[in-house]
């Protein structure tokens, strides 16, 4: 492989991480200016989104380990935010389940969220977000193909 193919992959692979880090610090001080941190916001716009969730499925949607939504959840059901349902149908699941509170804290709170990526991605074109999309999508599958 050409020395200059893999400079260029390691370029790009710094360039792809500062920008990472620099929307993420961004949307984590919004989250933390709402009082929140950022695996708690995740948790609760998966709720107001996609509804009640089995507890023992939300750290794969939000990309979390399990033995830390349990916390979460508690933080959050402490706040008001959302409640624990059983399953009446088997009592080895328990969903979570967003409350009126935590529906109308999202409710005010995503639009926001919402605007301010929009914000932050707004160097790019429709066109080009487009693009970073499906070469983004490419990337991932194929990595997620790479056995190491």
């Amino acid at each position: 492989m050409a020395s200059e193919e893999i400079k260029q992959s390691l370029k790009l692979f710094i360039v792809l991480s500062r920008a990472y880090k620099a929307i993420n610090e961004t949307t984590n001080h919004f989250f933390q200016k709402n009082g929140l941190n950022p695996t708690e916001f995740a948790v609760l716009e998966l709720l107001y989104h996609k509804g009640r969730q089995p507890l023992q499925h939300i750290g794969n949607k939000i990309l979390l380990a399990s033995g830390s939504i349990t916390y979460v959840v508690d933080k959050l059901e402490k706040r008001g935010y959302l409640s624990r349902v059983s399953c009446p149908e088997d009592r080895r699941v328990t969903y979570a389940e967003i409350t009126d509170a935590g529906a109308q804290f999202m409710a005010e709170l995503f639009p926001e969220h919402e605007t301010n990526l929009h914000e932050l991605l707004s160097a790019l074109t429709p066109e080009e977000k487009d693009q970073a999309i499906e070469l983004l999508k490419k990337l991932g599958l194929s990595v997620k193909d790479l056995s190491y």
